[in-house]
């Protein structure tokens, strides 16, 4: 028998328990494998004016917005006047049960047919954003995602890698890619985000969190 004196589990606690853990740094944007900061960066309240704004003129869409999935088009079909909720999801993958077998749900979108920004939002600083970022890179659908308090996405994988610009947020929403989870503030950066891996968000905060999500229409993963 192992005297605890000698017990490997018992050296390992007490190393951690030696020190104190970080409390600071976790309320901070921490780069790592799949999510990144961009140099490019908006003006956060003006950000904040035109999602206001844009309210004003629609309310949220979506049949999952009890469960926390909240979404604003700020992209469409060319004179798209209906969204289907495959528009404002799409198809992702996942390991949803005991069988750990990955499934596919929901249709694959084409993200290079949202080419034109929606209508119902011109003039706001949202079409200013989107300009900008469609100079630089594909844009597909860019939606405004919104997420109520104590609340989580599903641990699944998309087609294609995202830019995330968040708007409100509060220090418990953390983003998750593979192994590695950060927060992203709101202070008009603008993060990439590698969603064609495993990841998910969560808002453990007691206020909403909003963020401005663009699918980069490069060529997706289909399966």
């Amino acid at each position: 028998m192992t005297s605890l004196n000698h017990d490997p589990d018992v050296a390992l606690v007490e190393r951690r328990i030696a020190s104190r853990p970080d409390s600071r740094s976790v309320a901070e944007f921490v780069p790592g494998p799949g999510i990144e900061r961009l140099s490019l960066s908006f003006d956060i309240e003006a950000l904040r004016e035109a999602l206001a704004e844009c309210l004003r003129r629609s309310d949220f869409m979506g049949g999952m917005q009890d469960e926390g999935f909240a979404a604003l088009p700020l992209t469409q079909r060319p004179g798209q006047t209906e969204w289907t909720e495959n528009d404002l999801s799409g198809r992702y993958w996942l390991r949803g049960d005991d069988r750990y077998v990955e499934e596919a749900r929901e249709d694959l979108v084409p993200e290079k047919a949202f080419s034109e920004f929606n209508p119902d939002f011109a003039g706001t600083y949202f079409e200013e954003v989107h300009r900008q970022l469609a100079t630089r890179f594909p844009i597909g659908r860019m939606r405004v995602l919104s997420k109520g308090l104590y609340n989580c996405n599903s641990w699944h994988r998309d087609p294609e890698p995202r830019l995330h610009i968040p708007i409100v947020t509060n220090p418990g929403s953390l983003f998750v890619v593979n192994h590695h989870v950060t927060h992203l503030p709101a202070d008009g950066s603008v993060y990439f985000t590698d969603t064609r891996g495993y990841h998910t968000a969560l808002n453990g905060g007691e206020t909403r969190r909003v963020h401005i999500v663009a699918a980069l229409a490069y060529p997706p993963v289909t399966s």
